[in-house]
C-alpha cells in the first residue's frame, strides 16, 4: 500500500507541468496532485493517455507520487478508469470523490490493493469514512470550507484528532490553501501533508528579513 509518508510532505497541485519544471527541481515537493479541474485550466484533456503522459513527466521530473483523479457517474466507470490510473506506475495514487459512489467505488479499488485518496472532503465526518474504508489519504478543501462560512482550520484540525484518536493510518492531505499561515497553524495540530499551488509555494520563500540578509552576504563576500 505504499511507504507511509514521515514528517512533513508537500505536493505541488497544479497540472501545468511548466510549473512542475520549476518547483520539482527545488526538492521541496514529493510529488504532484491533479484533478480534472485543474486539468482544464491547464488546457489539457481529461483522458487516460493524458493521464500516463502527464505521470511519465512527473516522475522525469523528480516526484516520487502522482495522485491522479478518476471519473464518472457510475460506480462501473470509476472502477475502469481507476484500475487504468493505478496501472500506470506504482507510484499513483487514484483520487476519487468522497460521494456514495465515489465510496463504492473506492472500496473496490482498495480491495484490489490500489492506493487511492478520497477528495473533495468538508465534514469531520468524511474523514471517519475515508478512515472505515482504510482509504490512504483524505484531502479536505481548507479554503473551500472557509468560504462556506466554516472555520476550516478548526474543522480539519478535528479531523486529525478524530483520525489520531481511533490510530487510523488514514492521512489528511489537506488541498486548497490560501496562505502559508495555514500550513503553519495546522502543523501546530499534527498536520503534515499540503498540497500548494504554485502561488502559495512562491510565498514560502517571500520573506523579506532573509533577501535582505541574503543581499548583506554577498555583499561581503565580495568585499
Amino acid at each position: 500500500m505504499g511507504i507511509p509518508l514521515i514528517g512533513m510532505n508537500f505536493f505541488l497541485d497544479t497540472a501545468e507541468t511548466a510549473q512542475w519544471e520549476y518547483w520539482l527541481t527545488k526538492g521541496l515537493f514529493y510529488g504532484v496532485t491533479t484533478n480534472p479541474t485543474l486539468l482544464e485550466r491547464a488546457q489539457l484533456p481529461c483522458t487516460l493517455e493524458q493521464l500516463k503522459e502527464l505521470a511519465q513527466r512527473a516522475f522525469q521530473l523528480g516526484a516520487q507520487e502522482i495522485h491522479l483523479q478518476t471519473w464518472g457517474t457510475e460506480v462501473q466507470d470509476l472502477v475502469r478508469r481507476g484500475q487504468a490510473i493505478a496501472a500506470i506506475d506504482a507510484r499513483v495514487v487514484v483520487k476519487v470523490p468522497i460521494t456514495l459512489v465515489g465510496t463504492e467505488a473506492a472500496t473496490q479499488l482498495l480491495r484490489q490493493n490500489i492506493r487511492v485518496t478520497l477528495t473533495g472532503v468538508y465534514a469531520v465526518h468524511q474523514a471517519l469514512i475515508a478512515a472505515a474504508l482504510h482509504a490512504d489519504f483524505a484531502a479536505p478543501y481548507l479554503g473551500r470550507m472557509t468560504d462556506l462560512g466554516q472555520n476550516g482550520r478548526q474543522q480539519i484540525a478535528l479531523m486529525q484528532q478524530g483520525l489520531k484518536g481511533i490510530n487510523s493510518s488514514t492521512k489528511l492531505l489537506v488541498a486548497s490553501l490560501r496562505s502559508i499561515d495555514d500550513i503553519t497553524q495546522l502543523a501546530t495540530q499534527g498536520l503534515d501533508t499540503f498540497t500548494l499551488s504554485p502561488t502559495i509555494a512562491k510565498q514560502l520563500f517571500q520573506v523579506d528579513a532573509t533577501q535582505k540578509a541574503a543581499q548583506a552576504f554577498e555583499q561581503a563576500a565580495k568585499g
